[in-house]
């Protein structure tokens, strides 16, 4: 059980690395909403991960 729960931290973090990477890629080159949007939503979903991991203990 404890290899689950250090395999779903690791997948939020990935998730909320590429949600940073791709707002500060957006960011840099002047980019569209979509760009803002999918990387906002991608560290949406590695924080909520995280968040209910946190919860269910």
């Amino acid at each position: 059980m404890r290899a689950y729960r250090y395999g779903i931290v690791v997948f939020a973090v990935v998730f909320i690395g590429i949600g940073v990477a791709l707002l500060v890629v957006t960011a840099a080159r002047n980019g569209g909403a979509f760009g803002y949007l999918i990387g906002g939503l991608f560290l949406a979903l590695g924080a909520g991960r995280l968040y209910l991991l946190r919860s269910r203990r």
